[in-house]
């Protein structure tokens, strides 16, 4: 690493900030010390608008029973890259339990792009089918149970990155019982490399 990129990363920080108001009390990150201010307001904007919609999924507006809180973790921040996954539950009144709604994002931090999963792969490649056959012989193989068939991921399937894998997961009662909680596969970059697209995201961390 030259010495700009190591003086750019030592300033990058990972900083968390709460909601908290009556019933609610989500911790959700935002990111200080990027050199482009405009690409740090961008990045914590969107941060910040995906916070707010999964608490607008859980109805804590509607429903003045309801207590939410939230979390988040960082699955990777490494050479300009940053993947975070948030975790908000809800808890209403008299339920038999509450329910937890998961979502990510994947950002480059130099110029504040936000990545979809198709930009992980090369063009024109068969992302959907790949992973879907990866994901299918997993469930199959760690004997998870189900509640619907597992098919296909969908093209813009919710995912993470960590610095060797891509993690894909899916929502409580989308395939499984709820006491499984998220089913999450986290696929070796090895696995499907030959797809993979070297000037993308997963290209970032293999060129350091």
């Amino acid at each position: 690493m030259e010495w700009e990129d190591y003086e750019r990363a030592r300033r990058e920080r990972i900083v968390t900030r709460r909601l908290a108001k009556p019933r609610l009390d989500v911790k959700y990150p935002q990111v200080t010390g990027l050199q482009n201010r405009l690409v740090q307001q961008i990045v914590n904007h969107s941060i910040l608008d995906a916070i707010y919609k999964l608490i607008r999924k859980q109805g804590y507006v509607q429903d003045p029973t309801k207590t939410v809180s939230g979390s988040y973790k960082v699955k990777l921040h490494k050479n300009g890259l940053l993947s975070l996954l948030y975790d908000v539950y809800g808890y209403a009144k008299g339920a038999a339990h509450g329910i937890t709604y998961q979502s990510s994002q994947t950002f480059h931090l130099r110029d504040g792009t936000e990545y979809q999963l198709k930009d992980l792969f090369k063009p024109g490649s068969d992302y959907v089918r790949r992973l879907s056959a990866i994901i299918r012989r997993r469930f199959k193989e760690q004997d998870i149970p189900m509640i619907a068939e597992f098919r296909s991921i969908r093209p813009d399937q919710d995912f993470y990155l960590t610095d060797r894998a891509i993690g894909i997961y899916f929502q409580l009662y989308e395939y499984t019982p709820y006491a499984y909680g998220f089913p999450t596969f986290e696929i070796p970059f090895a696995e499907v490399a030959d797809i993979l697209d070297p000037n993308g995201p997963v290209g970032l961390l293999a060129n350091r």
